[in-house]
């Protein structure tokens, strides 16, 4: 006995009456909205006065912040791979609004633009999530474990050999 086999309609060309919202895209508990509300939250005052008046218009550096936070989080380093992120990736396009800056404009921004002041945006970033409670700022432990790697085991350099080697060097 065959069965008839029934597949879920597809219209690929089919236009929608109202276009989804990209909002309605994301869910509600998404990192990218936790970096969204994280970075609305900081002071970015220094960083919107290291822009000079006149010109055309630059995008906001708030929504450039964002972007770039979410695609280390993301694990994106390349400016190229941000741009197209940003072309591609719904997330990516609400977190900047349908913005769409290209490679340059990302790679000025942190070359420029949060060069000296990406310490400071860090500190808030760790004191706002420290007020919340999400983290705690009592304890800090350092981990000093050594791992071996594959190439060579004897590669790796003592602290007390350092010293002699010093003084070796020194005679």
């Amino acid at each position: 006995m065959s069965r008839k086999v029934v597949f879920k309609t597809y219209h690929q060309n089919q236009l929608s009456l109202i276009p989804p919202s990209y909002d309605d895209l994301v869910p509600k508990n998404h990192p990218v909205r936790i970096v969204n509300t994280i970075v609305d939250h900081l002071d970015i005052s220094t960083l919107e006065k290291s822009y000079k008046g006149g010109g055309t218009s630059s995008y906001h550096p708030r929504m450039l912040l964002k972007v770039v936070i979410y695609s280390y989080l993301r694990n994106i380093y390349s400016s190229r791979k941000i741009e197209q992120a940003l072309q591609e990736n719904v997330h990516f396009m609400w977190l900047s609004g349908q913005s769409k800056p290209d490679h340059n404009t990302i790679n000025d921004f942190r070359g420029k633009r949060l060069k000296g002041k990406f310490k400071n945006i860090f500190n808030q970033v760790v004191g706002l999530l420290a007020e919340q409670g999400v983290l705690s700022l009592k304890e800090l432990y350092v981990d000093g474990t050594k791992i071996e790697a594959n190439a060579n085991r004897y590669t790796f350099v003592w602290g007390k050999s350092i010293k002699t080697s010093k003084e070796r060097i020194r005679k």
